[in-house]
């Protein structure tokens, strides 16, 4: 019996193999359609304001920390204190992913509800209180998610005791499973199911696995104990890291610093691109399918090369990382449709777009070889060591769009931020220095350097370029958007938020408030404006002397008042008048005030990611409560 069981742990047919991948690609698929629908769903229920999207991000990525440590942690004993299959288990997390397919949704509305009373989307209150709605609705279901790796590498540890390399295979799968659930939810799915039913759609696959997993660990009863055993006795040659040692520092160093300057760089790409990518609802889910994309290009290099027994190193990678770093900041040169233009070419919106894209496909592809030889070679096929590893890389992830989106870009422009989270890659080169050929290491570091001169001192970014071509250029950040404020001439002066033109100073939009005051069946006593922009349309409504309140979602552009019209100080110091930062929708959920006027003005295109809300059905019924 015993040397039956040493032969089944040695060896994992090709069906099953497959069958792994495919299991794989599923649930990769299903957790990225989970991450756009509940994405999406936050923005209509707590504001479409970069904080939702750092911090649905940042719980994400820390329920697959959570899920990988812990998973890893307690499989083992598990396995041995049921006599269970650790596939069993794993079958387990995914029905309890679907689970939440049905479950977030009703969280997601009781929070929403019990936040109205939470005040301005920028106050310290709701941007707390958000967070931990948020993170209490989808937490749980994304631990699940994480324990899904540690949980099937210890499955294949049961199947072949000897694979050193599983942790990549499923990573593979994984990536293109999620390349493909990213572009299909955004794009297919949702405009054809909505949301709930896309929630459905991704629900089944995970009882699909679910049930799979079952058979599967049905096959492995009675071996799974024993299995397990078999590998705790057997050794692995080869594997040159040991926890704790300097060389498993160096690599959990190296995979929290790529998953931080990762999903940073990620969040600030989407708002450096807006000018050429626009603001549409697929822009988003664009970025991170070609993030997807790329890594999982990276990923299969990674897989072939470990088959030749060609592996890259880890320096090669390091300092050609440091260097693709910097590619969508040279892309992103605003001259470039100049320089093209010399030659007799043109560059269209469209190929911008798409060579932005291009421009983060190296560094994405990259880190998609990088990190599964990383924890390949930290944990060797050991479930709990790939666990540790896989989330001290998401603890990164996690921390990113958190710092990114709250310490710098408020503070600092995108080009500048892309450049300063390049850093501690550089820092990273250090230790490799040593590793590269004398000609490689030369040319790399040159390279680098050169690169690193020509973004601080030379590149044009979009602020940059209005700075170069516009008179009287005003740029104001916070957490929601960067505003570009530019015009000398009262009719020349333009507002614009992440690079989009907003609106221009024109009387028309006095007249969007006076034909409907004029029209009133009775005297009017009060307007709502939603948007506030320029201040025009709110400065016109305070001129009948109505008590009149302006709700606008970026509080920069509340700032920028006193630009367009000199007379802001006293305009904003009238009694009758207020200025409320929150997203529409929201306001008129919670507000128990009557409006005789709804005056809404809401920014360019319609199809906008922030605009296409105010044009629902469900946003209209709200205007006629209120």
């Amino acid at each position: 019996m015993d040397r039956a069981v040493r032969v089944d742990v040695n060896r994992m047919n090709l069906s099953t193999r497959r069958v792994l991948f495919l299991l794989f690609f599923l649930s990769g698929f299903c957790s990225l359609a989970y991450q756009v629908v509940w994405t999406r769903m936050a923005f209509a229920s707590f504001g479409i304001i970069t904080p939702v999207l750092s911090v649905v991000l940042s719980v994400f990525m820390l329920g697959l920390a959570g899920g990988a440590w812990a998973g890893g942690r307690f499989i083992a004993s598990l396995v041995e204190k049921t006599g269970l299959s650790a596939v069993i288990f794993y079958a387990g997390a995914e029905l309890l992913i679907g689970v939440g397919a049905f479950a977030v949704p009703k969280l997601f509305a009781a929070g929403e509800y019990l936040l109205l009373e939470a005040g301005q989307t920028n106050s310290l209150g709701y941007l707390s209180l958000s967070a931990l709605v948020l993170a209490g609705s989808i937490l749980p279901w994304c631990l699940f998610m994480g324990a899904t790796f540690p949980l099937m590498m210890a499955y294949v540890r049961e199947r072949d005791c000897q694979n050193t390399e599983s942790f990549s295979f499923l990573y593979l799968a994984n990536v293109l499973g999620a390349m493909s659930g990213t572009l299909l939810t955004a794009v297919v799915l949702v405009e054809l199911l909505g949301f709930r039913h896309t929630l459905w759609v991704a629900a089944a696959g995970n009882f699909i696995i679910a049930v799979t997993g079952g058979c599967l660990g049905w096959k492995q009863r009675g071996f799974a104990a024993m299995a397990t055993a078999e590998a705790k006795r057997s050794t692995v040659p080869g594997n040159p890291t040991l926890p704790g040692d300097s060389r498993s520092r160096l690599i959990k160093w190296i995979l929290f610093s790529t998953g931080f300057g990762a999903m940073a760089m990620e969040v600030v790409w989407t708002r450096a691109f807006t000018p050429v990518l626009k603001t549409q609802v697929y822009s988003f889910a664009v970025v991170v399918f070609t993030y997807l994309g790329a890594t999982f290009l990276g990923s299969l290099a990674y897989r072939r090369n470990l088959r030749a027994g060609s592996v890259r190193s880890t320096a090669e990678l390091i300092f050609s990382l440091v260097i693709a770093a910097f590619f969508p900041i040279l892309a992103n040169d605003y001259r470039l449709k100049d320089w093209v233009s010399l030659t007799g070419l043109h560059i269209s919106q469209d190929f911008h777009a798409v060579l932005l894209l291009l421009s983060i496909s190296p560094f994405c592809a990259i880190l998609g070889y990088l990190t599964p030889r990383l924890i390949d070679e930290y944990a060797a096929g050991q479930p709990r060591d790939a666990g540790k590893a896989y989330a001290t890389n998401v603890i990164g992830c996690i921390l990113g769009p958190l710092v990114a989106s709250y310490g710098l870009l408020p503070n600092l422009g995108e080009r500048h931020v892309l450049i300063l989270l390049t850093s501690p890659f550089l820092i990273l080169c250090l230790p490799f220095i040593a590793a590269l050929k004398r000609r490689q290491r030369v040319g790399m570091m040159a390279t680098a350097g050169a690169a690193l001169v020509w973004s601080l001192f030379f590149a044009v970014d979009f602020e940059g370029l209005c700075a170069r071509t516009q008179k009287n250029t005003v740029v104001r950040r916070d957490y929601a958007a960067s505003l570009i404020s530019y015009g000398d001439s009262q009719l020349a002066k333009r507002l614009l938020v992440n690079g989009i033109g907003m609106t221009v100073l024109t009387p028309v939009t006095k007249c969007m408030v006076h034909l409907p005051l004029a029209f009133h069946h009775g005297r009017p006593e009060s307007v709502l404006v939603i948007c506030f922009g320029m201040g025009t349309t709110y400065r016109s409504a305070l001129s009948w002397g109505l008590e009149t309140t302006a709700v606008e979602l970026v509080p920069g552009v509340k700032e920028a008042f006193g630009f367009y019209h000199a007379d802001a100080p006293q305009v904003r110091q009238n009694p009758r008048g207020r200025i409320i930062i929150d997203d529409g929708r929201r306001y008129l959920k919670r507000t128990d005030e009557k409006f005789d006027v709804i005056v809404i003005d809401p920014p360019p295109p319609i199809e906008a990611a922030g605009s296409s809300l105010l044009y629902s059905k469900e946003f209209y019924e709200l205007h006629e409560r209120t």
